[in-house]
């Protein structure tokens, strides 16, 4: 098996450094923006990838240049033995970064063992600091167990930063804004407002909902001054510094400021189906090479053909827009 690869590179010249894998659809949180009430239909459990099928896949990107892996769900907490999975990936020669995105529901219990598999950046998502508020949000009664948790990961100086992610919806944040602002300030945490996006279950999304970053930063400003710190290539957000130093603030506008131009990322779903945008209408099948026998190199070949077809830009602004079939759950975040 070769070591190294020629680069993976989109149609556009955009050199592919970043790969977002789903290891589960199934998640213990209802979150508005992304999942009904009553749950979304499971994929069946031969269908999703399994531990071996995600470290060929990983391997064979690593192989071609990809160098930040970001585990995501649904929830991947909630996979059995995530922790053995993540160890396997992070013992990859050339993968410089794995990550990790989850509600924080479980991290009391898997944080050590997640930190000691390899896994050094997470993101939690927590979208009110009001018990109340974050169950209206999420329909689980779970602040508390959700601070818990990362309070038990922050106990790891090798896990900071830790990031707390918040999805920005009009009608409801702006009542958040300043208590993440005084948190970001008390604790040594990123936190980062995501504009909300239109891959929401219920298909609530219009472009009236989403709270921009811009507006935010207003909110803000008008209590804690912030100044911008620079931004690196392909970087999702935008991070600004309050101005008396103490703490910072995210924000990824994807909506109201895409930055589309300079992506590098790819996402593979749990069931094995390459997307280049999370806002996709086409994907491609790496499952069914997978278990029919294929080499790495054959497989390689058709990353190779989906990856240059990578679109330039999502159209989320564009009149006509079409919301993706798949949900923010089953994409993997």
């Amino acid at each position: 098996m070769n070591s190294v690869r020629p680069p993976l590179v989109d149609g556009h010249g955009r050199a592919i450094g970043d790969v977002r894998v789903s290891v589960t659809d199934r998640c213990n949180f209802r979150c508005q923006y992304c999942m009904p009430a009553e749950g979304l239909p499971w994929l069946e459990r031969s269908d999703v990838l399994t531990f071996e099928e995600i470290e060929r896949l990983v391997t064979l990107l690593v192989q071609m240049g990809v160098h930040d892996v970001r585990l995501t769900g649904g929830e991947p907490l909630v996979r059995r033995d995530f922790p053995v999975l993540a160890a396997r990936l992070a013992a990859i020669p050339g993968l410089q970064d794995l990550s990790v995105t989850t509600n924080g529901y479980l991290l009391d219990r898997d944080a050590d063992a997640l930190v000691a598999a390899g896994v050094h950046r997470f993101n939690v998502s927590i979208d009110s600091l009001q018990r109340d508020r974050f169950f209206e949000m999420t329909r689980r009664d779970a602040l508390p167990r959700v601070l818990a948790g990362i309070e038990r990961l922050a106990a790891h100086p090798e896990a900071h930063p830790i990031k707390i992610n918040a999805v920005a919806i009009r009608g409801f944040t702006e009542d958040e804004v300043l208590p993440f602002a005084r948190f970001a300030r008390e604790h040594p945490y990123e936190v980062r407002f995501i504009e909300f996006m239109p891959l929401d279950a219920d298909h609530t999304w219009t472009p009236g909902s989403v709270l921009s970053g811009a507006e935010l930063r207003e909110l803000i400003g008008r209590e804690y001054p912030l100044e911008e710190a620079p931004r690196e290539p392909s970087a999702t957000a935008r991070v600004y510094r309050f101005a008396d130093g103490q703490g910072q603030l995210g924000f990824i506008d994807p909506v109201s400021d895409p930055f589309c131009g300079d992506c590098n990322r790819i996402r593979l779903t749990a069931d094995g189906k390459l997307r280049t945008c999370l806002f996709s209408h086409n994907e491609t099948d790496l499952r069914t090479p997978l278990r029919d026998g294929s080499s790495d190199d054959a497989i390689d070949a058709i990353i190779r053909a989906a990856v240059w077809r990578k679109e330039l830009k999502h159209r989320v602004n564009e009149p006509g827009y079409v919301q993706p079939l798949r949900t923010m759950s089953a994409i993997g975040g």
